[in-house]
């Protein structure tokens, strides 16, 4: 068991490191996009390649920050690279967003979408009740030694995928084959090249949004020059074939007529599978899967406040660990902002421009792999890239597409995106300030 200079203990392993990305990236909205595509879209083969190109997408960043967190392995993500490539406050002004809404709003959602789906199974259940129960409980149980954590998110994710592919199984044995053609034809040049192809890529874009979870624990991974790297490779790459194999299932296994329109995709397709009970097995599956996501970042989002902690002397206090070596104020700080997301339900506004923002900084970080190359040409990279510099510049470019199209979309939640990040602004120089004059006092 190592530690690394800022004294984090290494106890999590490559699989787990792993299994952190997968949980991450698998949540609602795989089971829930579907239903929107193919209300404009009716060729199987533009829909599945809808997925492919969103997990090119994950894969190209994924190997991206596999670069940059081989080059500055620490907790932190995004907060820790920006701040590194270009200045302080770019890096500040992304921890922000995670630290107030970019962890805490994910984790209220699926907390509450967890609760919807148990209570309709269970109607005993109240939805808000389980919500409060899952979130609060989670986060108690990461306020422990890092390898409980490690057990449970584990074999949490392992049982996620383990019914997502005995979905897949039966959905390929026991459902009836659609009349749809998964193989490209004629059509499929103008349905790809359409304003709804693009509209949804934004959406499958989202779907996997998660897969950088790995770089927030990174000082505390075994080897993580080696280890992040890998885990990011692989976590993604079998999210990748969970998504386009299940929606496959989908449209394999149920008529695009019931499901266009549709949100609870998942639904519709399991009662075409399995019948009428199919719908409670959907909502077990899609509940056991949101436990190992909102578990996922109840894990990970502390990480970036104790980076800002660490750095900052005005928030010392968020660094602060307990007997276990967890930063429990940052912890404790996420879940007060998730429960009082799940009272109020205010959160849902700010998921609504939450894409943008968290679009912007991954879009600024894989820049930094260009920046890097050239300002530190020969720094030591014990991993580099593969396909440097198509890898980037495909994750670069779609990234542009995405904050151009959602800017000129949608310029209220854009524009509230970009006021959320500046009022960071002020809080960074306030810090920075009692900074600089902490260091002068200590000088003298």
């Amino acid at each position: 068991m190592s530690e690394d200079s800022q004294g984090n203990t290494r106890t999590i392993s490559l699989f787990t490191a792993s299994c952190l990305v997968v949980a991450n990236t698998i949540g609602t909205g795989v089971f829930t996009s579907l239903g929107f595509q193919v209300a404009d879209i009716q060729t199987g083969f533009a829909l599945l390649l809808l997925w492919v190109i969103g997990g090119i997408f994950a894969l190209s960043g994924a190997l991206s920050y596999g670069e940059l967190s081989a080059l500055m392995p620490r907790s932190g993500g995004e907060y820790h690279f920006l701040s590194k490539i270009y200045h302080p406050a770019v890096g500040f002004l992304s921890g922000w967003i995670s630290v107030t809404v970019g962890f805490a709003a994910p984790i209220a959602l699926a907390a509450m979408a967890l609760g919807d789906y148990l209570s309709r199974v269970f109607p005993i259940f109240s939805p808000m009740g389980v919500a409060l129960f899952v979130t609060i409980a989670i986060s108690i149980l990461y306020s422990q030694q890092n390898t409980i954590g490690s057990y449970f998110q584990n074999s949490m994710t392992v049982l996620k995928v383990a019914l997502i592919v005995l979905l897949i199984l039966c959905g390929v044995v026991l459902a009836t084959p659609q009349d749809l053609s998964f193989l490209p034809s004629a059509d499929d040049f103008n349905a790809i090249t359409s304003a709804p192809f693009a509209v949804s890529l934004v959406f499958v874009t989202y779907s996997y949004s998660g897969w950088n979870a790995a770089v927030y624990l990174a000082s505390e991974v075994k080897s993580p020059q080696r280890n992040v790297p890998r885990a990011l490779l692989f976590g993604t790459s079998v999210v990748m074939v969970l998504y386009v194999a299940l929606n496959f299932v989908f449209l394999y296994s149920t008529p695009i007529e019931e499901m266009a329109g549709q949100v609870e995709v998942g639904y519709i397709a399991a009662t075409s599978i399995f019948g009428e009970q199919g719908a409670k097995l959907m909502g077990l599956l899609i509940s056991f899967g949101l436990v190992s996501s909102i578990s996922a970042m109840t894990w990970a989002g502390p990480r970036v406040t104790q980076a800002i902690g660490e750095d900052f002397a005005i928030f010392r206090g968020l660094a602060k660990k307990n007997r276990h070596g967890i930063p429990h104020f940052a912890l404790w700080l996420q879940l007060a902002i998730a429960i009082a997301l799940i009272i109020t339900s205010t959160f849902e506004a700010v998921l609504t421009y939450l894409g943008f923002t968290l679009t912007l900084s991954s879009l600024l970080t894989v820049l930094g792999v260009f920046v890097l190359r050239v300002k530190q040409p020969e720094a030591p990279r014990p991993y580099k890239i593969w396909g440097y510099p198509l890898t980037p510049a495909v994750f670069v470019g779609i990234s542009l597409w995405i904050v151009v199209f959602v800017l000129t979309s949608k310029p209220i939640e854009s524009l509230a995106g970009l006021g959320t990040i500046a009022l960071g602004l002020p809080l960074y120089f306030w810090a920075a300030k009692h900074q600089l004059a902490s260091s002068r006092s200590n000088s003298q």
